[in-house]
């Protein structure tokens, strides 16, 4: 493969740097072939392609080159074919620009597509037929069709060759845009008597390697004799029309005459044309030789057309002329506007004169309708510059500034010069990247902040601002406190600066007292490279706070020593005894101080200043004083809350100092006595608390074992032995008395000091037992919606009419029943439980065999050994009885019947109080008491009582 490079670099006065690079290479080369080394040629690093993103710019969308940057090489893209690219040029070239980037570089390069021989001669059509008079006089002229060959120069069509050559030969015309005319000359007269008909083949040949050829069939038929050909009345016409002319258009008229008559002087005209696209633009009237328009006309693709015209009579005689028409451009094609090259971000830093984009400016009319000017909005930092023609650079021709304007709609406006003037415009929208150029900015110049002193480390003191008017990563604030020293310890002992928010922290607690203000710095960074900054004062004020209490300095306490002041007996009132100092070493109100005389020996004797803490006597001195006065002084200061401090002032009231020194000698001996007073004190208050928590560890133990002892014995079987009273019987439900048995418990929190006695049926909460359960007790509260059920359980029925004790003959304390009553029911196996009215009289009915009052005695003690023995045991509210005697039992409480026991029907009580056996003895004469008058409704429950109302009862019931 050859190929030919020639480069030509030139270097304007602008910031983009220009050149040109031509190379030619031969068309129908492969995909990929090596087209030039473009980075050798202009002089570039491989990098340097790499790194300013160089590429290829064409004003089309064909692109039939690549560059390649790693290798810095130009390469084929797409197949090239000149005849298809280049249809009407002999020269056929690809003109394209390559970019660079930072900086803007632009570099023009020139492709020539050199001609191979790759298409042979052809002919438009196959076969030519020519109607020649036998009369045609030797060296008679016939215009052949030309041969077309799309390969130019030495590939194009180089010879002719006409077989076989009897009566006619070929004899070619150069023409002056280089095309030859190809003529059949009669060289020998024509005979039609012999050939009617003649058949000819013309070729063509290229000069090309291979040489190729195209061969076109000549068909002639010899007619009688016609002398006179026709002939154009000029040899060549010319013509102008306007672009974008209507179709049907006359462009010319062309005219031949014939000199014979008849039908031999009908002229037709033909166009001859096989070359580009003028078939399809003109057409020739074939009687009058009008050419008109039949295609659109457009001066940016066709400027000018040759129209080859022939004559011809009904003789075969022909004659040829030209006719040139040329294209007049009309303004009709707006300015185009390609950015080569743009770059949307520019830095506001960037130097002035730099380039921002290349613009390219193509206006496809010509003359003044081409010539295109441009121009950009105003206020805007740039300026449009003319590099080359038609190319325009965009560069800056202020300082950027960010922070004023982020962002420039740059609108480029390009005009031609026809008329009317045609336009375009196109917006480039360019951002300002951000430049570190701002430092932070604090909101003051200095900061002042107030923290009260005593404060806890970690507190937030106070905050400083600052801004950034950079953006993103510039504008991020960090805040850092510089290294500094405070009474020679560094600052940041005593702060913190929080390094995202500038939150400042106190790191330690402050003590005004040491410290009363500081001051440091605090500098504000922003996150460029490099970094800016600013640093600011912040003053910290500590405030005083009432933390310290009074100092006394006079009289000093000292402990081994004992200090007295002397007052004679004879001052008077207002004498000076002793002045007490004292200092706080707070400020401000917290520092003013008062006095005040908390105790003495003697009120009426002295006084002490409120402001100066001076002790005076308010009244004469007399021998009835002691000797020994002792004054405690409290030293108070004006802080919220206020401290306090107190001295002890000891004063001896005598004339003498033996007499004050045998007064004051016990003085260390009480000190030591106080000091051991309060050691035992203290260590008998530990040995309380001691004692205290022991015991009430004790308790809760106790408290979990009954309970967990209930629970274990909550499903156990205790024996129960019925007592029956005498002079009754047990008719088992089927005489006049049921086994129906109401006792009334009243317990105290101990079981075993109880009281146990006979009551009316009706209490508070009951606990009933069902015979045909294993010993479970539910616990009932006794309400009325349950009462009112007719078959519930706990209906309450009237009293029966066998047997009830009145009140005096309850066992235990007389009177009414004590609170907390609990209830102990024995109900048949029947379910049903009946007591009689208040109309029945007591102690009637049978009872067989009635046992003595011995045997009564020792039934009775054996049932109440047994309940004391269960509630022993047993917490509370719960028990375990036998079935066997098929009872229904309820229990709230069980009481301890060894206080108390009553025989019924007898006249003897058992009881544990002495204080009860006179009563007791004074109803032994009394065998039956009238029945008492029951109420006609239940009595409502009492209310549950108060533990002080316990106490009470139970004090009541021990006397």
């Amino acid at each position: 493969m050859n190929r030919q490079v020639l480069l030509f670099i030139s270097f304007l006065f602008l910031d983009s740097v220009c050149g040109q690079v031509s190379y030619s290479i031969p068309e129908e080369m492969s995909r990929g072939s090596l087209v030039g080394n473009i980075a050798q040629d202009l002089g570039l690093e491989i990098k340097r392609l790499v790194s300013g993103k160089a590429k290829i710019y064409t004003r089309n969308n064909d692109e039939y080159i690549e560059l390649n940057r790693e290798r810095g090489v130009l390469l084929v893209k797409e197949r090239i074919d000149r005849e298809a690219l280049c249809t009407e040029t002999a020269l056929c070239a690809l003109h394209f620009q390559i970019i660079l980037e930072n900086p803007m570089e632009f570099y023009s390069v020139t492709v020539q597509i050199t001609d191979i021989n790759d298409n042979a001669p052809t002919f438009e059509t196959s076969e030519m037929e020519f109607k020649i008079s036998e009369s045609a006089i030797t060296g008679a002229k016939f215009v052949l069709e030309k041969a077309v060959d799309l390969d130019v120069g030495i590939n194009g069509v180089h010879s002719y060759q006409l077989k076989p050559t009897d009566n006619f030969a070929l004899k070619l015309h150069n023409n002056a845009d280089g095309n030859k005319n190809v003529e059949m000359v009669l060289q020998k007269p024509l005979d039609r008597e012999k050939h009617e008909q003649i058949f000819l083949v013309l070729t063509a040949v290229d000069g090309g390697e291979p040489q190729m050829s195209g061969t076109m069939m000549i068909l002639i038929t010899v007619l009688d004799a016609n002398d006179n050909a026709p002939v154009f009345t000029q040899h060549t016409y010319k013509a102008t029309v306007t672009e974008n002319s209507p179709k049907g258009t006359v462009v010319a008229t062309v005219t031949a005459s014939d000199a014979d008559q008849g039908s031999y002087s009908k002229i037709t005209y033909s166009i001859t044309n096989t070359l580009g696209n003028v078939r399809k633009m003109f057409e020739v009237n074939k009687e009058n030789g009008e050419v008109s328009l039949i295609g659109n006309i457009d001066f940016e693709k066709s400027r000018h057309f040759e129209i080859n015209l022939l004559a011809s009579d009904d003789g075969g005689l022909t004659d040829s002329c030209k006719l040139i028409v040329d294209v007049q451009d009309v303004n009709d094609n707006k300015p185009e506007i390609n950015m080569m090259s743009k770059s949307n971000v520019i830095s506001e830093d960037a130097k002035l004169n730099t380039v921002v984009t290349m613009i390219n400016t193509e206006d496809l009319d010509s003359g003044e309708n081409g010539n295109v000017k441009c121009f950009i909005s105003e206020n805007v930092p740039f300026i449009l510059k003319t590099s080359t023609n038609n190319f325009y650079s965009l560069v800056t021709d202020s300082d950027l500034d960010r922070e004023r304007h982020s962002e420039y709609n740059i609108t480029v406006t390009c005009s031609d010069e026809g008329v009317p003037s045609l336009s375009s415009s196109v917006t480039l929208t360019l951002q300002i990247s951000d430049v570190n150029d701002n430092a932070p900015v604090f909101e003051r110049s200095s900061y002042e902040a107030y923290i009260v002193e005593n404060n806890t480390p970690g507190l937030s003191i106070f905050t400083v601002k600052a801004r950034d008017a950079d953006w993103n990563q510039n504008a991020r604030v960090s805040y850092i406190l510089e290294d500094s020293s405070v009474s020679g310890v560094p600052v940041s002992s005593y702060v913190s600066v929080s390094a995202d928010s500038g939150v400042i922290h106190a790191v330690r607690s402050f003590d005004y007292e040491q410290i009363k203000d500081f001051q440091f710095r605090v500098k504000a960074q922003d996150g460029g490279s490099p970094p800016l900054s600013s640093n600011v004062t912040v003053k910290i004020m500590i405030q005083d706070q009432n933390d310290n209490p009074p100092q006394v300095l006079y009289p000093v306490q000292t402990g081994g020593s004992l200090v007295a002041e002397m007052v004679p007996r004879s001052a008077d009132v207002g004498y000076l005894v002793t002045k007490v100092v004292a200092v706080d070493v707070d400020s401000g109100q917290n520092a003013w101080l008062s006095y005040k005389l908390q105790k003495a020996t003697d009120r009426a004797l002295f006084e002490v200043g409120l402001q100066n803490g001076e002790i005076r006597t308010i009244r004469q001195v007399t021998d009835k004083d002691a000797v020994k006065q002792r004054l405690t002084v409290i030293v108070e200061d004006n802080g919220q809350p206020s401290r306090s401090a107190t001295v002890i002032v000891n004063v001896a009231v005598a004339d003498s100092f033996p007499e004050v020194l045998s007064e004051f000698t016990d003085f260390t001996h009480d000190k030591e006595y106080n000091d051991n007073l309060t050691f035992y004190l203290v260590l008998a208050l530990a040995v309380v608390s001691f004692l205290f928590i022991t015991c009430l560890v004790v308790i809760i133990s106790v408290k979990i074992y009954r309970w967990r002892q209930s629970r274990i014995l909550y499903h156990s079987n205790l024996p129960v032995i019925p007592y029956y009273p005498p002079r009754y019987s047990d008719t088992l439900g089927t005489g006049t008395l049921q086994h129906v048995y109401n006792y009334e418990v009243c317990r105290t929190t101990d079981s075993r000091k109880s009281d146990c006695k006979f009551g009316r049926a009706g209490s508070q909460n009951v606990l009933i037992m069902d015979p045909s359960s294993t010993g479970t007790m539910q616990r009932i509260q006794s309400e009325k919606s349950i009462l009112d059920e007719p078959d519930s359980p706990l209906e309450q029925k009237p009293p029966n009419n066998d047997w009830r004790f009145t009140q005096g003959q309850r066992p235990g304390p007389s009177g009414p029943h004590m609170p907390y009553g609990t209830h102990i029911r024995w109900t048949p196996k029947s379910g049903t439980r009946a007591t009689g009215g208040p109309e029945v009289a007591m102690g009637t009915g049978p009872w067989p065999q009635p046992p003595t009052e011995a045997e009564q005695l020792q039934a009775l003690m054996a049932a109440a050994n047994e309940v004391s023995e269960a509630t022993a045991t047993l917490g509370p509210g719960t028990m375990g009885l036998s079935t066997r005697y098929s009872p229904q039992f309820t229990l709230q409480h069980v009481p301890d019947y060894r206080q108390n026991v009553y025989i019924p029907g007898s006249t003897a009580t058992l009881t544990s109080n002495p204080q009860q056996q006179q009563a007791t003895a004074q109803q032994a004469t009394q065998q039956a008491l009238p029945p008492p008058q029951a109420s006609g409704q239940p009595e409502p429950p009492k209310a549950a009582q108060t533990p002080a109302s316990k106490k009470k009862s139970t004090k009541k019931e021990k006397k």
